[in-house]
């Protein structure tokens, strides 16, 4: 999870359906911005072009409250896994809001060998709820809730060690001698930036090692 400012003025079509007896907050401008303001990301596990696509309520509208159900700034862009494991949760780090400062209330981390095992940790020793909420959802998240979730997570597990092995081996050519410099930057900096696909654990095999951080500051 990585942190994304959300356009400010809502999409029109919210206020035309809350006003309606049956309104549906699902319009097409609505969906449009939440794909360009998330980076056409699951603003949870950070799948890039997701093909299961949800408006997600970051709180959820129990009994239908519509205040909550057509609020802008509680519409976030998931993926069905990610939005069926999180369910009523509540008490999360919102990650369009930058004093919850998601990127480094929680560390990353993918262990490649034997199999691959996603670490979601606090990074402080005494963490806030908050935070251990969203430590909690990201692990459930990563490992599946249900014999058809962990399948779905290990699927999710899989993508991310194929990207971070790509990432790796850009770090690799970057640092050998000889190599093309100029555009390995540009590939590492764009696989750092909030629109590349999980993110988050890209950005700490960077801080986990001071020689990376200093030449790719994030």
């Amino acid at each position: 999870m990585v942190y994304f400012e959300k356009t400010q003025s809502a999409p029109a079509s919210l206020a035309v359906e809350k006003a309606k007896t049956n309104g549906d907050y699902r319009q097409p401008d609505v969906l449009a911005l939440l794909q360009s303001d998330f980076k056409n990301k699951c603003y949870l596990c950070e799948e890039k072009e997701p093909t299961s696509i949800n408006i997600e309520h970051f709180v959820p509208h129990k009994g239908k409250n519509k205040d909550l159900e057509f609020d802008w700034n509680n519409l976030f862009f998931a993926c069905y896994h990610c939005n069926n494991t999180k369910l009523q949760r509540i008490d999360l780090l919102n990650c369009t809001v930058s004093s919850d400062k998601v990127d480094s209330k929680i560390c990353y981390r993918m262990e490649t060998f034997p199999k691959e095992v996603a670490l979601i940790t606090a990074t402080e020793p005494n963490p806030t709820e908050k935070v251990i909420n969203t430590v909690l959802l990201l692990r459930d998240i990563y490992y599946g809730t249900t014999e058809e979730k962990k399948i779905e997570s290990n699927n999710l597990r899989t993508k991310i060690l194929r990207e971070i092995n790509g990432f790796k081996k850009l770090l690799l050519d970057y640092f050998t001698e000889g190599s093309d410099k100029i555009t390995l930057k540009a590939q590492i900096e764009e696989h750092l930036s909030s629109a590349s696909a999980f993110t988050a654990f890209k950005r700490w095999i960077i801080w986990d090692n001071k020689r990376f951080s200093n030449e790719f500051p994030v």
